[in-house]
């Protein structure tokens, strides 16, 4: 692989990573000139971040204005979590009974990092927890489209579900309590269970930011 491209891939994870740990919080307006500064890159691989980033709906890239982290709109939320309760209940209600002995053992160990880091108070890292275990559920289905979807919105999945665990800490526990109520369920072989659990579970996350 050319340097050039090397370093574009390096200059994207990056400036992701400053965005989802909110180092530049939604709202922040920022310049090439002082990305280029804290990367330490060109304007070139800088300017082809930003053009990916922007296309996946972090930051929006304008002449006029400069760079803005995007804030995830009220819109923008309402419509991923729609399309997350639609997809991933379709998914449990197909996992139900099906999955292996070693995917069980995948879903124990993400659960058991939950737990800890929800005992931390370890938010960041819960959230980032949180949206790997149902990433990895629809993986286990085997749906490339609905695995590809799911892998277009994580991003922004990821911020969103900070604001509701920020929103208030408590739900860190809670959250995993329910993730554990959906994997229970799925073993067992309940689909209508392991829907209600995962139905119930994103339609709070829903309701609170709606709210807000």
């Amino acid at each position: 692989m050319p340097p050039r491209l090397l370093l574009k891939d390096r200059a994207y994870e990056d400036l992701k990573g400053l965005i989802l740990q909110e180092v530049f919080p939604p709202g922040s307006f920022l310049s090439e000139r002082q990305l280029t500064s804290q990367l330490d890159m060109s304007k070139t691989p800088i300017r082809a971040a930003l053009e990916r980033l922007e296309s996946e709906g972090l930051v929006t890239v304008s002449p006029q204005q400069g760079i803005l982290v995007r804030e995830v709109p009220l819109h923008e939320i309402v419509d991923i979590f729609d399309v997350r309760i639609a997809l991933e209940c379709f998914v449990v209600k197909n996992l139900a009974g099906n999955l292996t002995e070693e995917q069980w053992h995948q879903v124990n160990e993400s659960l058991n990092a939950q737990d800890t880091c929800a005992e931390g108070a370890d938010v960041q890292r819960c959230t980032m927890l949180d949206a790997d275990f149902h990433l990895m559920l629809c993986s286990f289905l085997g749906n490339r489209e609905i695995v590809a979807t799911m892998c277009r919105l994580r991003d922004r999945l990821y911020r969103i579900a900070l604001r509701v665990m920020r929103h208030d800490v408590g739900r860190m526990k809670t959250s995993c309590d329910e993730h554990r109520r959906i994997a229970n369920s799925i073993y067992d072989g309940d689909s209508v269970g392991a829907v209600a659990h995962v139905e119930a579970h994103l339609t709070y996350g829903k309701q609170v930011l709606v709210a807000r």
